[in-house]
Order: C-alpha cells, then structure tokens, then sequence
C-alpha cells in the first residue's frame, strides 16, 4: 500500500544519482525537533533525509510539506504498531528492504551504496521501510477482519468491466529533454519541475514549448491519435495506468528524459459487451385499473407474484431471455424501464402488466468457457501453445480479490486519517 514506482527508470536515477550537499540549515542544527507526534520527535535532519530520498525516487510527494505529513503518518504508523505489541523483526525489515531495492533490480547494498552518494543515509531507507512493514501487520490484524466483499459488490465491479471500453487509441503530448553525457541529473531535475507543475495541459504544452527537443514542441508537445498497438511494448501498461489529464513520471531513454501528458483515450467495448438477458414478469389481466391496482402494490417482481396470487398460471409468466429473443412488442417496452419498473399495455381485449426484474449483461450469464485460440510451430499440434483470450473477461475471484484489495486500503486510509485526528501533533 506504500509507493510503487517504475524500476527501470529508478535503476536509472540511482545509477546517476547526486543531489549536492545539505541545505545550510539543516548543517546548522541537525536534530532539531520540528513536531512532535504523541511526544515522539520529527528532526530536521530526518526531513532533509526524507525529501532527499523522495527526490531520488522521483516520487511526487517530494517536498518537504508533504515529506513532514509522510512523517508524522510514519510515527503514527509505528505508535500503533506498539500499542498492538507488533515490533518488525530484522528478517521482516530485511525482506521489506531486498523488496523494494529489487524493483531497481538492484540488491541492498547496491541500493543503499547508491543512496549513499546521493547524501541519504541507510536508516533513512531502513526507516521508511520499517513503517510499511509494521502497517501492513496492522492493517491485517485491524482492517482485514472487518472487509467483506458480497457477491452484489462482484457484480458491480464485473459489469463495470464490461462497460469499460477497451483502450485501443491514445492522444499523447510529449517533452523530450536532452540529456548528454554529464547532463543526466540537470535534465531529470527539470523533468521533475515539469511533473510536479504541470496541472494543465496548457501547463504541460507551455513546458514543451520552452524546454522539448522535438518538432511537436511547436505544438505544445501534441502528439496526434496513436494506436496503442503503435506504441513500444514497455511504455503501454504506464499509458494505460494514466487517466486523462495526468503526467507521467520522468522516463529515462539514452540520451534523453521523456515525460507524457496523457490528453484522451479512445476504445472499444469487448464483443457482446452490449448485449442483455432481460429478466421480467408478464400479467394478463382484464382492465387497465386491475393493472394499476397491482402494480402500484408492486415494488418487485417477488411483490408482484404475491399480488398475482390466484390467477391462473397461463395469465403469469416469468422470462428470462437475450434481448434479441424477446417479442419486439414487449422488448419496446422493457427498454424503457429500469429494474423493478413496471409498464402497462393495452392490446383492446386484454391488458399486460410488465415488470422489468433484472437487466443483466450477456457476457455475465452462465454460458461454457470460451474456447482458448491456439497456435502451432511448423503445423505440429505438439508445438501449440494456449494463448489467452485477449477479450476475456477477469474471472470473478479475481475481480473479488480486487475489490477487496481496494476496500481494505480504503479503509487502511480511513484508520490512518481517525489516527491522525486523535493524535497530540504540536511543534516546539
């Protein structure tokens, strides 16, 4: 639940690391006490450690008002931790470390020795992840046993993947820094003003005009609509973790630094994303008023049998069908209505009462698996290798997994705030 940054790029900044010397300041008194949280001290010098080690990273909470509130959650995260009597052990701390170094592909002593040159000492880092691996116990022992994901909560998040159109084309901005040999830090150093202050894509376009290297710069870095499929294999998973209106992180490329600004997307929605199973209750009566009356003491489907009860069973029928199999007359009618709507039809010698009870996509019913496209070397069937079905929807445990997994770190995040209002937070 803590920052997850891009490992290649951050290999690459370490790998040219340098951020200069300490501030004056903090050369003056470095142990001063800048706030305490429930009586324990925030220094200046473990500020200074903190924005140096976010600037190396790249990160964009780098400054030094959101690296104090990176702090004081830190402390708030520790103090919690002891009062639940959960202390990280070396092997905890050690594993947290060779985790987080590894996403440079890098070992911890690489890492720390990289660290190191760029002026940000080893407790620094063993610190910050020190306080992830004791909130995560916490979150688990506290957060977790209180998530529960129904099956109603399922079915939202996997119609909401069906309605999602699939990303097929992208409107990208660009500002491409030249970066020559002895010039690396100074272009990621403005890559990183770029990121922190571009908010617009006027903000963005005003960048590239003053700083891009490349013919689009005159255009304020304006890109024009690419396939995804166009772009290099490594750069589509960032594009499609953007939203419309961010920037991307600095990437690093030989001789140069790149940042995106993501300005549209455009998709397609998966094959037969558009297609229903109409779930709905028909009633032939004799009036338009016996119609009425029942409907209006119906606010299901499982209301409207109770109110059917003693007709016969010919003049009642509930259906489930593919839209394209529901009598036009009626799918007309249902189109109109939302779950649990009713509508009445008057056909001059008898009367209809329709009730819509569920709207459904096609691709969520109960239908066989799909079958898995194959392909073979030279025609031997030997050779072939299953490939996955790119339009495929996510099974539904994992899309459990993935709505519980954003449950408990909004809850996480919820715990950590009713901390922080509850905490003693004064400075000197």
């Amino acid at each position: 639940m803590r920052r997850i940054l891009l490992g290649a790029a951050m290999a690459a900044i370490l790998a040219g690391a340098g951020l200069g010397p300490l501030p004056a300041q903090a050369q003056g008194n470095l142990f001063q006490p800048l706030v305490y949280v429930n009586d324990s001290a925030v220094t200046r010098y473990e500020l200074d450690q903190r924005v140096r080690f976010m600037q190396l990273l790249r990160a964009p909470d780098s400054d030094p008002v959101t690296a104090e509130k990176a702090l004081i959650d830190d402390r708030l995260r520790m103090f919690t931790a002891r009062q639940m009597n959960i202390t990280p052990t070396d092997e905890q701390i050690d594993a947290g470390l060779a985790e987080f170094a590894g996403r440079a592909n890098l070992g911890v002593e690489e890492f720390t020795a990289a660290l190191a040159r760029a002026g940000v000492e080893r407790q620094a880092f063993r610190d910050f992840i020190s306080a992830g691996v004791v909130w995560r116990e916490v979150v688990r022992q506290h957060v977790v046993p209180l998530v529960r994901v129904t099956d109603a909560e399922v079915e939202q998040e996997m119609q909401k993947i069906i309605a999602t159109p699939k990303v097929t084309h992208v409107a990208l901005s660009e500002i491409i820094i030249p970066a020559p040999e002895g010039q690396e830090q100074a272009a990621l150093d403005r890559a990183g003003q770029i990121v922190a202050n571009a908010r617009t894509e006027a903000d963005f376009a005003a960048f590239a005009r003053r700083y891009s290297a490349t013919p689009s710069a005159g255009n304020g870095g304006r890109l024009p609509w690419t396939p995804l499929a166009n772009l290099p294999p490594s750069l589509r998973p960032l594009i499609l973790s953007m939203q419309p209106g961010q920037v991307s992180q600095p990437l690093t490329v030989p001789g140069a630094v790149v940042v995106f600004f993501l300005r549209d997307t455009r998709g397609t929605l998966r094959p037969g994303a558009s297609e229903q199973i109409l779930e709905y209750v028909r009633v032939t009566l004799a009036s338009t008023d016996d119609a009425a009356r029942m409907a209006a003491n119906s606010d299901s489907c499982a209301d409207l049998f109770v109110a059917a009860r003693g007709l016969p069973e010919a003049q009642i029928q509930r259906q489930s069908l593919p839209q394209g199999q529901v009598p036009t007359d009626q799918g007309i009618r249902l189109a109109m209505l939302d779950d649990n709507e009713t509508t009445v039809v008057n056909y001059g010698g008898a009367v209809q009462l329709l009730m819509l009870c569920k709207r459904t996509p096609a691709l969520l019913a109960e239908t066989p698996a799909a079958p898995v496209a194959t392909s073979a070397e030279n025609g031997s069937a030997e050779n072939a290798e299953a490939q996955p079905d790119p339009d495929a929807l996510p099974a539904k445990d994992e899309v459990r997994n993935r709505v519980f997994n954003r449950k408990v770190t909004q809850a996480a995040d919820a715990y950590l705030a009713e901390l922080r209002a509850n905490a003693v937070i004064r400075r000197p």
